[in-house]
């Protein structure tokens, strides 16, 4: 049975994981462990706190107390707002204390992205554009073109988690631009299990959802890459994973 522990910040989409775990059959354990989150703010100096490595080190010993096989930081702009070199420190630092091997969303996106071989994408973020502007430059050190990216300018996780699956699908659509071969929609605060095939049916493309890419990055570093369906372009593919996401 393959065990995946992840770091997630608060309550707010967190219920995707149990339905990830069913899609994904019976051979897999998505263990959730909620990080504090002082202030639920999409702002640069909030989730610097929010991804602090004393914030970070707590839950990362509950994981290892679980044994897990892999372990993930989802959250995406809890990552990348410290830069490339910073957020591969804090991911190293997750993996030391979990003692497994770990990652983060915002690396996931990038190994994501190396797997399906995409080097051009658009970005619907649901971030303030302050924030959403970080996790371009993130993806530009990656060597990944964005040909357009649009940010919602919502400022805490709660609302992005009351967002219908409906005006989901609207909005990622409105993000999207024809020379890009993928929209990446960068928030694990957003509910996305449910809706991958229907996002990719009304796009037309690969849809790539923080929580999705999250949960491939944990079966990614466990070893588990067996083609999936029902999650999506990424879990169906079945392409060579690559390396781990280096500048």
């Amino acid at each position: 049975m393959t065990s995946v522990g992840f770091l997630y910040p608060g309550y707010s989409a967190e219920d995707d994981y149990p339905v990830f775990e069913e899609k994904l059959g019976g051979d897999v354990r998505l263990h959730l462990v909620h990080t504090l989150m002082r202030e639920d703010a999409h702002r640069v100096d909030a989730l610097l706190d929010v991804g602090g490595s004393d914030v970070l080190g707590e839950g990362a010993r509950e994981l290892r107390a679980r044994g897990v096989d892999a372990a993930v930081w989802a959250c995406t702009s809890g990552s990348f707002v410290f830069g490339w070199e910073g957020a591969r420190t804090q991911a190293e630092g997750v993996g030391e204390v979990a003692g497994a091997p770990a990652s983060s969303t915002s690396f996931a996106f990038v190994n994501a992205l190396r797997a399906l071989e995409i080097s051009r994408v658009a970005i619907a973020a649901s971030y303030p554009a302050e924030v959403a502007e970080r996790f371009v430059e993130f993806l530009g050190a990656a060597g990944i073109e964005v040909a357009a990216w649009s940010g919602r300018g919502i400022v805490t996780a709660a609302e992005v988690g009351t967002l219908s699956g409906d005006d989901v699908l609207e909005w990622v659509a409105a993000g999207d631009h024809p020379d890009a071969e993928a929209v990446l929609v960068p928030d694990t605060a957003l509910h996305s299990a449910a809706i991958l095939e229907a996002l990719e049916d009304r796009l037309g493309k690969t849809v790539l959802t923080a929580n999705q890419v999250s949960v491939w990055e944990g079966l990614r570093l466990a070893g588990a890459t067996a083609p999936r369906d029902g999650l999506g372009t990424l879990f169906r593919t079945g392409a060579p994973v690559p390396a781990p996401a280096e500048r």
